[in-house]
C-alpha cells in the first residue's frame, strides 16, 4: 500500500506501525501530543514509548487528523478504549467510507455494552470494511521482532485477507476469522481476569492458584462469548487462551502488574499516572459486570473485579468470596 494510518501513539500503535513500515510506502502515526511527533519526525523515535527502538523512516508523524487521513489505503485505529468513540467521531469526516479500518481497542463500552468495532461502526458507517486484531502481542516484544502471533477479524473475508495480507511476517503470524464478536470479547475480559490474577500472586498464592484462576477465567470468558452470539471455539484460539495466558503472567502486562499493584495500596489513577499507561481492564470491567447483570451470565471474577475497583472491598474480601463459592460443573452456561 502507498499510505496507511495508525491513529494512536502508545506502545500498541507504534509497534504495529514497524510491521505496516514493511509493505507501505508511508506509515503515518497520528499522535496527541506533539512532543511525540516531534520525536517521530526527527529522531525516528517516540519519546513515550518503546523509546529504545528506532523506528523506520518511512514512519512519520502528526497531529492533524486531516494530514494523517487524506488519500490513505488503510486505517489502524490503536486508540485505548475509553476514547475509542471520540477519536472516531474526530476523524469521522477526513476518512473515505470505503477504506478499510482495523481496530486494535480491547474494551466493552460501559453503558452501551458495546463492543469496539460496533462503536467504530456507530461513529464511522459501513460495518463490511470494519476489522479487529487480537492475540498473545506484547508491544514490547513485537517491535523486536519477537516471534508472535495474532487474529484478524472481519464479518468481509476479503477484509480480514487484505489486514492479514498487510501484518504478516516470518516472526509475526496472522491468522484470520469470521467470529468478530467472539474474537472482541475475549479480548475484552482477558484483561479483566489478568487483574484479577495479579491480586492473587499479590496475596502470595503460588501457580496452583494462579493457573485454576486462569481456567476458570476461560470458562468465564466462554460464557460471555456464548451470551452475545460468538462462538465459544474462539475462546480457545490466539485471541482467548492465547491472550489470556500472556496477558495473566508476563511482566509487560499493565493489567497484571496493576492487580499487584492494588495490593500494594496503589490506586488506578496513581498507577496509570506513574507508568503513562492505560489498564483496559479497569475501563472493560464495568461494562462486562453491567453485561453479566444485565444477561444474568454468571461472572464471578469479573464481579470480583468490579467490587475492589469499584465498591470499595479490599483484595482479601474478594479472595474470601471466590474460594468459598461451592463448585458446580466445569463448563456451565456455554453450549456445545
Amino acid at each position: 500500500m502507498k499510505k496507511v494510518a495508525v491513529i494512536g501513539s502508545g506502545s500498541w500503535g507504534t509497534a504495529l506501525s514497524t510491521l505496516l513500515a514493511s509493505t507501505s510506502d508511508e506509515v503515518v502515526i497520528w499522535s496527541r501530543e506533539a512532543d511525540v511527533a516531534e520525536s517521530i519526525n526527527k529522531e525516528h523515535v517516540n519519546c513515550r514509548h518503546l523509546s529504545d527502538s528506532e523506528l523506520p523512516h518511512n514512519i512519520v508523524s502528526t497531529t492533524s487528523e486531516v494530514e494523517a487521513l487524506i488519500n490513505v489505503d488503510a486505517v489502524v485505529m490503536a486508540a485505548p478504549s475509553a476514547f475509542l468513540r471520540s477519536v472516531c467521531t474526530a476523524c469521522a469526516p477526513y476518512l473515505d467510507p470505503q477504506v478499510d479500518v482495523l481496530i486494535l481497542s480491547k474494551g466493552m463500552e460501559a453503558g452501551s455494552h458495546k463492543l469496539m468495532h460496533e462503536v467504530a461502526i456507530d461513529e464511522l458507517g459501513n460495518p463490511a470494511r470494519i476489522a479487529v486484531l487480537s492475540g498473545p502481542n506484547h508491544a514490547e516484544e513485537v517491535i523486536k521482532q519477537g516471534i508472535s502471533a495474532a487474529v484478524v477479524a472481519s464479518e468481509d473475508a476479503e477484509v480480514a485477507k487484505r489486514f492479514q495480507s498487510l501484518l504478516s511476517r516470518p516472526y509475526f503470524r496472522t491468522y484470520i476469522s469470521s467470529d468478530v464478536r467472539g474474537v472482541e470479547a475475549c479480548a475484552a475480559a482477558k484483561n479483566v481476569v489478568a487483574i484479577a490474577c495479579g491480586i492473587a500472586v499479590g496475596l502470595g498464592n503460588g501457580d496452583n492458584a494462579l493457573a485454576a484462576l486462569m481456567t476458570r477465567g476461560l470458562a468465564e470468558l466462554g460464557r460471555v462469548v456464548c451470551a452475545i452470539g460468538g462462538d465459544p471455539l474462539t475462546c480457545m484460539g490466539l485471541a482467548g487462551m492465547g491472550d489470556l495466558v500472556a496477558t495473566c503472567t508476563s511482566e509487560h502486562s499493565r493489567n497484571r502488574t496493576f492487580g499487584e499493584a492494588l495490593v500494594k495500596g496503589k490506586t488506578l489513577q496513581s498507577y496509570q499516572e506513574e507508568t503513562g499507561m492505560v489498564v483496559e481492564g479497569a475501563q472493560a470491567v464495568i461494562g462486562l459486570y453491567e453485561l453479566g447483570q444485565q444477561m444474568n451470565v454468571e461472572m464471578p471474577i469479573t464481579a470480583a473485579v468490579h467490587a475492589v475497583l469499584y465498591e470499595g472491598e479490599s483484595p482479601e474480601d474478594i479472595t474470601s468470596r471466590l474460594i468459598n463459592r461451592l463448585p458446580s460443573e466445569e463448563f456451565y452456561g456455554m453450549t456445545r
